[in-house]
Parts: structure tokens; C-alpha cells; sequence
């Protein structure tokens, strides 16, 4: 990441799952001469689209998107890959005169990038994954958290007790570097001026729209899209498809259970990952909140971008 005379105007827009970040970002963008830089981990998957509630082809059309389809299901994107994409692409439309607009809902992306962490590079362990994963089968996620306090209490205070995925990586880094990750994760914010825009609602309302997407999904095609990724040889067992809006159809795939006792199971862990999502967001400072439910949200988010943000050289063809 390199340093520049002035500060680079970023805008990030963020919020819990089908809170309408996609429409509001792209609509800014399109006004502001901007383009999107996806801070979602399961959108950089090739052929999980409906499930991901991927940006739609038309949306891609109208508004450059980066950070989309950039590894297969059986592959890993990190967290430092996130961050230096994230930094490359940033720096390269800003020069080009373009606004970055950082838009998703994975908290831990948007910390790493924002706070300027330094992301341990330490290779992912396969075998020592896999190895953690039957403890926690076998003793459940809070015992490696246990573990996980008496190696790296800093780390441990940071990550919730049923956190399988950033346990077992704090875990990891401790087996392959011999150095605590919390040791590594220094922080050195990028040279960026930011404006923060978040987006929320009623609880009420929000799991009604969750309610709505999962509705959508299956009648687009969700079911179709899961069987190509099987015929493609990806495995139930892979950490993608065991996400949200995947993972809870293997029972139907295998004739154990209905769809709609599979359906109903997405509805609840989307909503218990809503309000997860809404545990990362309030660690950000100076998040201005807009209620997504009301009208008049995209005017008040364009009010804040001139009145906090653009100045006439910030971007060409800008307000």
C-alpha cells in the first residue's frame, strides 16, 4: 500500500444481509462516477451466484464491480489477498479519477482494510484444519476458544466462543509461525478519507426481507445452481458450501428431510447472521446509520458524500 500527498476519498457502505447495499452503492456510484469493490466472503466464488445474492449481471453492466468470481468453491481467498486487492484496486481508481465505494457485510474484511491490519501470511494447514474441526465435532467450538485464551488471550478476547472459522485460524497461525496472531496483527491505516454509511432497520422488517430474498432464491434458481456446483465435483464437505443458503440444503440433497424444513433453516441462520453482522458494525467508529426503509435514504446518503466527502478534484465528471 503506498502512501499519497492527499488522502484518498472512500466511500463504504455496509450493513447486514438483504439490507439493500447493492442498489443504494450502486446508485451512488453511478452518480458519483464511482465503482464497487465487493467486502463480501462469499461473493468471490465462481458459480455461487444466487445463493451469495451476487451483485445480478445488469448491475455489473451499469457499474464496474471488483472483488467478484475471483477463485473456484474449493479454493481459499484470505483475508490478506482480501486486503491487498482491496488496496490495489482503491489506489487504481483513484487515480483514474474514480470514486471507491467498498460495499458488504463481512466486518472483519472492512476492519482489516480500513484499520490498516497486518495480516499474517501464514499458509493455510489442511491437515491441521481438518484435525480441529473433529475436536470441535467432538468437544463443540467453545473448547478450542479455551485453547485458543491459554495461547493468545488478546486474540481470544476478539473472537466469539462459537467462531469455528477465525478460531481455527488463530489456532493455525500459532501451529505454522510459532507466533501469536494477535502478535502480528499490527495495525497502520491506509492514507484513505473515509465516509461510512450504514444501513439498518427494524428487526421486524429486516427479517421480512431476509424472509423475501430466501423466497426468491429458490424460485430463481438456488436448487439448480447447488446441483451444478455438485455435478462439478465440489463436496458438501467444502467450507463454501457449508455457508448460509447452501450448507442447509444437504439434508434434502440426500433425502433425509423436506425443502421447506430446508428453506425455513436458511430463514433462521440468515436472520441469527443479521444480527451477528450487526455485533462486527457497531466496532466501527462513525458509521452514519440510514434507515433503508424510508425513501428518502439515497438522498440523505448523497447529502453526506458532498457535505463529508467530494471535493470538486476528488474524481472527473464528480458533483
Amino acid at each position: 500500500m503506498s502512501q499519497t500527498a492527499e488522502p484518498i476519498p472512500v466511500v463504504v457502505v455496509l450493513g447486514p444481509t438483504a439490507s439493500g447495499k447493492t442498489a443504494l452503492a450502486v446508485q451512488l456510484a453511478r452518480e458519483f462516477n464511482g465503482e464497487i469493490i465487493s467486502q463480501d466472503s462469499r461473493q468471490v466464488f465462481r458459480g455461487m451466484d444466487i445463493g451469495t445474492a451476487k451483485p445480478t449481471q445488469d448491475e455489473r453492466d451499469v457499474v464496474p464491480h471488483h472483488g467478484l468470481d475471483l477463485v473456484s468453491p474449493n479454493e481459499t481467498w484470505t483475508l490478506a489477498e482480501q486486503q491487498g486487492m482491496t488496496y490495489e484496486t482503491v489506489e487504481r481508481l483513484h487515480r483514474a479519477g474514480r470514486l471507491p465505494l467498498l460495499v458488504g457485510g463481512t466486518g472483519q474484511y472492512l476492519r482489516a482494510v480500513l484499520e490498516g491490519w497486518t495480516v499474517p501470511k501464514a499458509p493455510p494447514d489442511a491437515a491441521f484444519r481438518d484435525q480441529l474441526a473433529e475436536e470441535a465435532d467432538l468437544y463443540g467450538v467453545p473448547a478450542l476458544h479455551a485453547r485458543l485464551r491459554k495461547i493468545d488471550p488478546p486474540a481470544a478476547d476478539k473472537i466469539m466462543p462459537n467462531d469455528l472459522r477465525r478460531i481455527t485460524r488463530a489456532l493455525e497461525v500459532w501451529q505454522v509461525t510459532g507466533v501469536r496472531i494477535s502478535e502480528q496483527q499490527r495495525a497502520a491505516p491506509p492514507p484513505y478519507r473515509t465516509l461510512l454509511l450504514g444501513l439498518t432497520m427494524d428487526r421486524p422488517a429486516l427479517y421480512a426481507r431476509i424472509d423475501r430474498r430466501v423466497q426468491r432464491m429458490l424460485e430463481t434458481g438456488l436448487l439448480a445452481e447447488i446441483e451444478h456446483l455438485l455435478e462439478a465435483g465440489y463436496d458438501w464437505d467444502l467450507p463454501a458450501l457449508r455457508t448460509i443458503g447452501y450448507g442447509e440444503f444437504q439434508p434434502y440433497w440426500e433425502g433425509q428431510t423436506e425443502l421447506a424444513v430446508c428453506a425455513e433453516r436458511v430463514r433462521y441462520d440468515s436472520h441469527r447472521f443479521a444480527r451477528h453482522q450487526y455485533i462486527w458494525f457497531r466496532r466501527f467508529e462513525s458509521v452514519e446509520w440510514l434507515d433503508a426503509s424510508l425513501p428518502e435514504t439515497a438522498e440523505r446518503a448523497r447529502w453526506r458524500i458532498e457535505k463529508q466527502l467530494i471535493n470538486v478534484n476528488d474524481v472527473s465528471n464528480g458533483v
